[in-house]
C-alpha cells in the first residue's frame, strides 16, 4: 500500500470524495422531495378541508333557502301603487311590517292588526328607521271615508292598509311582511329570550309582572307584554314603543356572539319565521338573503325609532276613540322617508 504511486492515491481519494459528495447530494435531494411531498400533502389536506367547509356551508345555506321557499306564504299583499319614488331615495327600501292580533294560526282571518311598523332601509344600507303607526290614527281610508288606520286592515286586508298609508304619507311601500305573534314568540325562545327596558310597570298576573327597568323575557312573556295597552299611559302609542323595543332586543340578541354562529339556532330561527310569515309575491327569497347580507354591517346605534305624530285624542261617530294626526309633523317625517334623509326629523329614539 505504501508503494502505491502518489498519483493513484490522489485519484482514488478524489473519486471517493466525489462519490461521497454525490451520495450527500442525492440524499439531500431525496430529503427535499420528501419534505416537498409532505408540504404538498398538507396543502392538499387543507384544500380538501376548505372545500368540505365550503360545501357544508353552501349546502346549509341551500337548506335554509329550501325552508324559506317551502314554508313562507307568498300572497297578493302589495297593490299597484300610484306613488312615485323620489330620485333622491336611490335604492332605499320601505317594508311594511304587520303583526296580526289574531289568536288563530291564519294570518289573514280578517282581524285588525296589532302591529303596523314601517321599516325604512337607507340606500347605503347603513341606517334603518322604524315608524310605528298607532292603530287608532284617524285617517282617510280609500273608498271607506275616515276611520282608524287599522280599520283599513279589517275592510280590505294588507292591500288596503298599504294604500291607506301611502295616501297618508306619499311614501311608496316596496314590500309587505306579515308575521303572526306566535312566530315572534318562538323566535324569542330559540334565541334564549331577550332583555328589554320596561318604561312603565305592567302586571298581567300569571302571565307576568314587570317593574320599571331592565327585564328578561321569554317568548310568551314578551308576547303578552307587547300586546298589553290598557295599563299604559298612552295606550297603543306606548304599546307601539314596546313592540319596537322587542324588535330592537331581537336584533341585539341576533348580533350577539354565538347566536347566529350556531347552525341549529339559525335553522330554528329560519323555521320560526318562515312558518309564521306571509309576504308579497315580489318579496323573493333571493331578495331577502341579498338584503340581509347588505345589512350585515348595520350598527345598533344607526337604528332609529319613530311614532307617527299625533296632536291628541278624541271620539268620532262610527270609529270610537281615535288619535288625531299632526299633519305638519307627519309631512316632515314622510319627506324624510321619501327622500332617504332623516336629517332634522324630530323625536327619533335610538335603540328600542
Amino acid at each position: 500500500m505504501d508503494d502505491e504511486p502518489a498519483e493513484e492515491r490522489s485519484t482514488r481519494s478524489s473519486d471517493a470524495a466525489s462519490s461521497h459528495h454525490t451520495e450527500r447530494r442525492a440524499g439531500a435531494q431525496a430529503a427535499g422531495r420528501k419534505k416537498r411531498g409532505k408540504l404538498r400533502t398538507l396543502l392538499y389536506i387543507l384544500l380538501a378541508m376548505l372545500l368540505v367547509v365550503i360545501l357544508a356551508v353552501g349546502g346549509f345555506l341551500l337548506y335554509l333557502k329550501y325552508i324559506l321557499d317551502k314554508d313562507i306564504s307568498r300572497e297578493d299583499l302589495l297593490p299597484s301603487s300610484t306613488v312615485k319614488r323620489d330620485d333622491a331615495a336611490g335604492d332605499s327600501q320601505n317594508i311594511l311590517l304587520l303583526g296580526s292580533d289574531s289568536r288563530d294560526t291564519n294570518l289573514r282571518d280578517g282581524s285588525r292588526s296589532d302591529v303596523i311598523q314601517l321599516v325604512h332601509i337607507s340606500n347605503d344600507r347603513k341606517k334603518v328607521e322604524v315608524v310605528h303607526f298607532p292603530r287608532d290614527m284617524y285617517v282617510d281610508i280609500p273608498g271607506h271615508g275616515r276611520n282608524k288606520i287599522n280599520a283599513a286592515y279589517a275592510y280590505g286586508g294588507p292591500t288596503l292598509l298599504v294604500q291607506t298609508i301611502e295616501k297618508a304619507t306619499n311614501v311608496r311601500i316596496d314590500h309587505v311582511a306579515q308575521i303572526g305573534f306566535s312566530g315572534f314568540e318562538k323566535l324569542t325562545d330559540h334565541m334564549g329570550g331577550v332583555d328589554m327596558y320596561v318604561q312603565q310597570p305592567v302586571d298581567l298576573g300569571k302571565d307576568g309582572k314587570w317593574e320599571q327597568g331592565m327585564n328578561h323575557f321569554t317568548g310568551l312573556q314578551a308576547r303578552r307584554y307587547v300586546q298589553e295597552r290598557k295599563q299604559l299611559a298612552q295606550g297603543d302609542i306606548d304599546r307601539g314603543k314596546n313592540q319596537q323595543a322587542w324588535i330592537f332586543a331581537i336584533f341585539q340578541k341576533a348580533k350577539s356572539r354565538g347566536v347566529l354562529s350556531n347552525p341549529m339556532t339559525i335553522t330554528n330561527i329560519t323555521k320560526d319565521i318562515s312558518n309564521n310569515l306571509a309576504v308579497d309575491k315580489d318579496f323573493t327569497t333571493n331578495y331577502m338573503t341579498s338584503l340581509a347580507y347588505s345589512l350585515r354591517g348595520l350598527k345598533q346605534e344607526n337604528i332609529t325609532f319613530y311614532t307617527a305624530p299625533i296632536t291628541g285624542f278624541g271620539n268620532e261617530p262610527g270609529a270610537g276613540s281615535v288619535d288625531y294626526v299632526d299633519e305638519p309633523a307627519l309631512k316632515k317625517l314622510s319627506d324624510g322617508l321619501r327622500k332617504d334623509d332623516m336629517t332634522g326629523v324630530p323625536n327619533g329614539r335610538k335603540g328600542g
